[in-house]
């Protein structure tokens, strides 16, 4: 009798510092989640700002702070979403409302509705910027475009994650080669343009490409592949901006 006594408070012992385990792990995994949600949105948000043109650091070089962040944003970041088959601005929805199952997507062809954010400057809209990404040689490259309030050149291009070759492929997301889009043209003569990640190197007057990265052909193809197709997607809204402001200026 007394070894089952033994037994029983051994037992409801054992239970007890179980139960406590667990809230202590589940409350733990609950609040490092929350801090990696917080730390994703915040990339997010910078590398949107990087693809602007705008600086994320402050003058003495510390990288932004979030509440330093969202401010910029609330003062000159609209979000909105884009119907992906129709290019239709979705009203009143932002990229908050974008469905979990979408949220995540590694391309844009495994979502329904397309992010967009217009940099807006004493009321007027001066540029547009947008995800883009698909597949390299090792990985899902992602990045963010900026173009300009015409939607004809880039303004900014920023590539923030990806799992490519040092030296090589990871070669996108070094200045020297984001740099080479800043001022080439996507749209002209009323037409969508293809865009090429060139090997080899790109004529410095060739508007519509930019050099290749020394050994990473992979790499460059895939660029080609997907912001051009994202570009496209883009373009079934950008399309209707153009004609709204040709009816404006009749």
């Amino acid at each position: 009798m007394i070894k089952l006594k033994e037994d029983l408070k051994t037992i409801r012992f054992a239970a007890i510092i179980c139960v406590v385990s667990s809230l202590l792990l589940s409350t733990t995994v609950a609040v490092l989640k929350q801090r990696q949600d917080d730390n994703v949105e915040l990339d997010r948000m910078i590398n949107v700002l990087k693809a602007f043109g705008q600086p994320t650091v402050d003058a003495e070089g510390t990288p932004l702070t979030k509440v330093a962040v969202d401010g910029i944003f609330a003062k000159h970041i609209e979000d909105i979403l884009i119907d992906k088959e129709t290019g239709s601005l979705l009203e009143g929805l932002t990229s908050e409302d974008i469905p979990k199952k979408e949220r995540n997507a590694r391309t844009s062809e495994y979502r329904t509705m397309l992010p967009l954010y217009r940099w807006i400057e004493d009321g007027e809209v001066t540029q547009y910027s947008f995800p883009v990404s698909g597949r390299g040689l090792w990985s899902i490259i992602y990045g963010y475009i900026a173009v300009d309030s015409t939607l004809t050149e880039f303004r900014g291009i920023t590539f923030y994650k990806h799992g490519e070759t040092p030296g090589m492929g990871a070669e996108v997301e070094k200045t020297w080669f984001q740099e080479q889009f800043k001022g080439k043209v996507f749209f002209k003569a009323g037409e969508l343009q293809q865009f090429e990640v060139k090997k080899g190197g790109a004529d410095p007057d060739d508007l519509h490409a930019v050099s290749g990265i020394s050994a990473a052909t992979m790499t460059g193809i895939g660029l080609n592949v997907f912001l051009n197709r994202d570009l496209a997607l883009y373009e079934r809204y950008f399309s209707k901006i153009r004609e709204s402001k040709e009816v404006g200026d009749g």
